[in-house]
């Protein structure tokens, strides 16, 4: 079992709690710290005053080190012909439940890139880790963070986006696979995925770069936990086996998915948020995915009208278009606290051979 990551982390266990927006709130990231693994927020979805509460939401409940997540898209471009046209695709189905789409939309979320106060409430409140999803800030900013003592992780898809993030000067690459649940961290949703297996990605990267490789995407129990090391990985991050936890801020919909997950199936799409991210298949896939629509609004503009056809269809009483992020192998998830989930992986990386 690798030991100079967790040893530079502070953490017990090679086992990072990915940060899910919506889903991994502090309790949950302060319970796998305290297990020993590394918990995560993440504050992408956050105002800097949102995240300073998150953040001393999690130190209430633990004094051990815990990841804090951005998303460092490229800010948003207004279209308004561009979303007009999306509003009109789902005109439809916001009058299968008596409703209209939005007048417009909006950037929900601000991106890091654009977000200097949030820069600075990291710089001023010192987190374990910062990790950074879609891409990378601004070389100055990677410096400050660091000159703050702060361990910077970032997403690769591929190797290209590894070389990248090596030179900038980061500590550790998180490999994701295209089997992980949520967002792709692809750099430029715009160019080609390669859309590599987590363990082909991790073979393609371990003898290119020299950061620690955490590995990412369809690992929940201990045997995928063992062969992410055998094909090079230092640690793991997990997101869909800690979903079904009690600390997760699942939704009860989310969590009978889950829960009676066998014959469900995940695909990636971009047309729920603007970015391509993998999910538990419903009408969103496969209605509002259909062969033909228009071309998205930029990322998180789209989100914004998933999220309000969201609320219509469930005022109405349907989940037909909730959001259920998940990885390939979701239905794997183990409904337990998460500190006993923790405590089960490290025995099971032990027994496993």
């Amino acid at each position: 079992m690798p030991t100079s990551l967790p040893s530079k982390l502070d953490i017990r266990h090679p086992i990072i709690q990915a940060p899910m927006a919506g889903i991994s709130p502090p309790a949950l990231a302060a319970a796998v710290s305290g297990a020993g693994g590394l918990g995560s927020i993440a504050v992408g979805t956050s105002t800097p005053q949102q995240a300073r509460a998150a953040i001393a939401a999690v130190r209430e409940k633990t004094d051990r080190p815990f990841n804090v997540n951005v998303f460092t898209h490229a800010p948003a471009k207004a279209d308004p012909a561009r979303e007009a046209a999306w509003l009109e695709w789902l005109r439809p189905h916001f009058a299968h439940f008596g409703a209209e789409p939005p007048a417009q939309l909006t950037e929900i979320y601000r991106s890091f890139l654009a977000d200097e106060p949030m820069l600075e409430l990291l710089l001023e409140t010192r987190p374990a880790v910062v990790s950074f999803h879609f891409g990378l800030p601004p070389q100055a900013w990677i410096d400050a963070l660091k000159g703050a003592g702060i361990v910077l992780f970032a997403t690769a898809t591929s190797l290209s986006e590894a070389m990248r993030i090596e030179a900038a000067g980061i500590d550790v690459i998180v490999a994701q696979g295209i089997e992980a649940g949520g967002h792709r961290g692809i750099f430029d949703p715009g160019a080609p995925d390669p859309a590599l297996p987590t363990f082909e990605l991790l073979e393609q990267l371990r003898d290119k770069v020299a950061l620690p490789l955490v590995a990412a995407g369809g690992i929940m129990h201990g045997q995928h936990i063992r062969t992410a090391f055998y094909h090079g990985a230092s640690a793991v991050q997990m997101g869909s086996a800690f979903i079904a936890c009690p600390e997760s801020s699942a939704p009860p919909h989310h969590r009978a998915l889950i829960a009676n997950g066998a014959n469900l199936q995940t695909e990636l799409s971009a047309v729920i948020s603007g970015r391509p991210a993998r999910g538990i298949v419903n009408k969103l896939f496969t209605d509002v995915g259909a062969a033909g629509h228009p071309p998205l609004p930029d990322y998180p503009v789209t989100y914004d009208a998933a999220k309000a056809l969201h609320a219509a269809a469930s005022k109405a009483g349907s989940q037909d278009y909730s959001v259920n992020w998940g990885g390939v192998n979701f239905a794997q998830a183990r409904a337990m606290p998460a500190a006993e989930l923790v405590a089960l992986l490290a025995d099971e990386m032990k027994q496993t051979v």
